[in-house]
C-alpha cells in the first residue's frame, strides 16, 4: 500500500494512500497545489476523507470538490459547507459517513469509527484495500479510541504532545484544550498495546506539537516498545 504523508501538523493535515488501482486523499488541510506535487491530475483521486472540521484538516473541501467526492460524517460536513459558505445545491459532492457502517469508495472499503475530539462529529477511519487485503488504522486528533483493531498492516496515529513536555506556565484553558482534545505519548502506548500489531509493517507518528513533543524521542520509545519500525510524520 503507497502511504504519502503531504503535510502533518497544525498547520496542515494531507495524506495519500493508495493500492495501485485506487487513491484515496484523507485530509484536505493543505492549498492543493501542495498536493498537485505528489498527484497532478486531482480527477485520479477517487475521494478524500476528512476526519472533522478543523481547517488544518478541511481548510480545500471547497476547492476539493470539483475533482473528487469528500467522505465525512453528517456534522463534519455541515460545518464545513457553512465555515466555506459552499452552495446548498453542492452537497451531493459530499457524501455521509457513518461510525460502525462500511463504505466502499472502489478497491478501498472504510469504517468510520467514533474518536474525542472538540469537534462537531470527528471519526478514524479503518481502511481496508480489496485488492491488496491491507488494512490501515488511521486516526488523528483525539485523546481516546474506544474500538480495537485485529490483522493491521499499518498505522497513522497522532502522537501530539508528552505531558512532561508541557511548560508549567502553560495557560490552564490551552492546557485543559490539549489533555481532552489530542493524543498524548503514553495513551499512545497504552492504545498501541491493546490492538493486534502481530502483522503491522509501520507505525506512523502523526500531527506532533510544535512545542510540546519530541519527535526522535517518541519516534525511539514506541519502536522499542512495540517492536515495529516507527516513522515520524513530517511536512
Amino acid at each position: 500500500m503507497l502511504l504519502k504523508v503531504i503535510a502533518s501538523s497544525s498547520r496542515g493535515n494531507c495524506y495519500l494512500i493508495g493500492d495501485g488501482s485506487s487513491l484515496l486523499l484523507i485530509e484536505c488541510g493543505v492549498n492543493l497545489n501542495k498536493v498537485q506535487k505528489h498527484i497532478p491530475d486531482l480527477t485520479k483521486i477517487d475521494g478524500c476523507l476528512i476526519t472533522h472540521e478543523h481547517n488544518d484538516h478541511s481548510k480545500s473541501a471547497k476547492e476539493i470538490i470539483n475533482y473528487t467526492k469528500v467522505y465525512a460524517s453528517s456534522g463534519t460536513i455541515n460545518e464545513i459547507m457553512e465555515r466555506q459558505r459552499i452552495k446548498t445545491y453542492q452537497k451531493h459532492e459530499f457524501e455521509t459517513l457513518k461510525a460502525g457502517r462500511l463504505t466502499t469508495i472502489n478497491t478501498f472499503k472504510i469504517l468510520p469509527f467514533r474518536v474525542q475530539h472538540d469537534a462537531i462529529e470527528p471519526l478514524g477511519f479503518l481502511i481496508q484495500s480489496t485488492k491488496t487485503r491491507e488494512k490501515l488504522l488511521f486516526a488523528t486528533d483525539t485523546y481516546y479510541i474506544k474500538p480495537r483493531f485485529n490483522n493491521l498492516n499499518y498505522i497513522m496515529i497522532e502522537c501530539n504532545y508528552s505531558k512532561d513536555l508541557l511548560p508549567d506556565d502553560l495557560e490552564k484553558v490551552r492546557r485543559d484544550r490539549l489533555l481532552k482534545s489530542h493524543f498524548e505519548l503514553e495513551n499512545v502506548k497504552e492504545f498501541l498495546l491493546a490492538n493486534d500489531l502481530k502483522k503491522v509493517e509501520t507505525i506512523y507518528l502523526m500531527h506532533l506539537s510544535k512545542g510540546h513533543s519530541d519527535a526522535e524521542r517518541f519516534k525511539k520509545e514506541i519502536q522499542e516498545l512495540t517492536g515495529v519500525p516507527v516513522i515520524v510524520c513530517e511536512e
